[in-house]
């Protein structure tokens, strides 16, 4: 999937990958750093990734931070991942939602000035992870749902007030979530 995001002159991609292996996560790191250039690259656990959404609302927020100047830390794609995991710290939002060497399915969130580019950079990243592209590790499914409760805190009380009526259980936890993203701000 990509956006345009006009306010911004960029666009965002996100894609999934299954049957990653990245056995040393910093070894990879340094050959993304070094073979995309300027584009900004995240790497998230997809099975604690709430949908595409998720990403791009994490994304958004990143960016206003840093247009805000209330930033975390000094990179839009580190600062992209505190807000996907809603954390403040660094180290605990990669133990929670970053890649490690057991990490098999992947999200991938680029920033690049043109969806071209941001294409390009896929191609490099997807060579880089070895693995299949999957775009559906992304997806918000049932399975996902105890992780996501416990990595955001969220209470069954919350997704009862949330949820309008039944069959709208994602829904509500995935409107929760984005609650939780957007007061990492609020939490000095």
């Amino acid at each position: 999937m990509i956006i345009k995001l006009a306010d911004h002159d960029a666009c965002i991609l996100i894609a999934g990958f299954r049957e990653v292996e990245v056995k040393d996560v910093k070894q990879f790191f340094q050959a993304v750093n070094e073979k995309t250039g300027d584009a900004c690259t995240q790497f998230f656990d997809a099975s604690l990734v709430a949908g595409w959404e998720h990403l791009y609302f994490a994304f958004l927020n990143a960016l206003n931070a840093f247009k805000s100047k209330l930033t975390i830390s000094s990179s839009l794609a580190m600062e992209t991942l505190l807000y996907a995991s809603a954390q403040r710290q660094i180290k605990d939002a990669v133990n929670l939602i970053g890649i490690k060497p057991n990490t098999q399915k992947v999200a991938v969130l680029v920033c690049a000035k043109t969806s071209e580019q941001a294409k390009r950079v896929l191609k490099i990243v997807s060579g880089l992870l070895d693995g299949k592209p999957d775009d559906t590790v992304v997806k918000l499914t049932d399975d996902k749902r105890t992780g996501l409760i416990e990595l955001f805190n969220i209470s069954t009380l919350e997704i009862e007030a949330k949820t309008e009526r039944k069959g709208f259980e994602k829904q509500a936890l995935f409107d929760l979530i984005t609650e939780h993203m957007a007061l990492l701000v609020t939490k000095r």
